[in-house]
């Protein structure tokens, strides 16, 4: 994918909401919860999880949308797009969507989540597969495998 010292930038679909990001995800996701079906109107959600201090957006500032819970899904305000979700439960990190990367296609899921609700044609390349949202206490784990594949 790329090295430490990388940079991959992106935009929200009219892009007045730009994004750069520092180095490798710390892992790669795709979401099937319905939540993520009805927020991307696609089958799942991908995201790449960085280091709070890894990512820079500018432009336009995101506002807040989805359900207004826990977690803050951040959004364009012109355009609506996903952009990315913070939250509490994520510590430091943050969850972008791996889609808005003008790189995209480098971003492949290493782990799927939520497959309970995934709609039965949906597939992804992910390793490892969890019917619900793994337990936090998996992630250490999860992440040092995902570094190994040096993807």
């Amino acid at each position: 994918m790329s090295d430490d010292t990388s940079i991959h930038a992106g935009s929200c679909r009219c892009g007045q909401v730009q994004l750069k990001v520092r180095g490798k995800p710390l892992m790669t996701m795709a979401c099937h919860c319905t939540g993520c079906q009805k927020m991307t109107a696609s089958a799942f959600s991908l995201s790449a999880l960085y280091p709070l201090d890894a990512v820079e957006v500018h432009g336009l500032q995101p506002v807040i949308g989805g359900m207004h819970g826990d977690l803050h899904h951040n959004f364009c305000p012109y355009c609506l797009s996903w952009i990315v979700t913070r939250g509490k439960m994520f510590g430091p990190m943050i969850n972008v969507r791996a889609t808005m990367f003008d790189d995209a296609a480098e971003f492949a899921p290493f782990i799927e989540t939520c497959t309970d609700e995934k709609l039965p044609w949906a597939t992804t390349p992910a390793v490892h597969s969890y019917g619900k949202f793994p337990p936090m206490d998996a992630f250490p784990r999860l992440m040092q495998q995902f570094a190994e594949t040096g993807a």
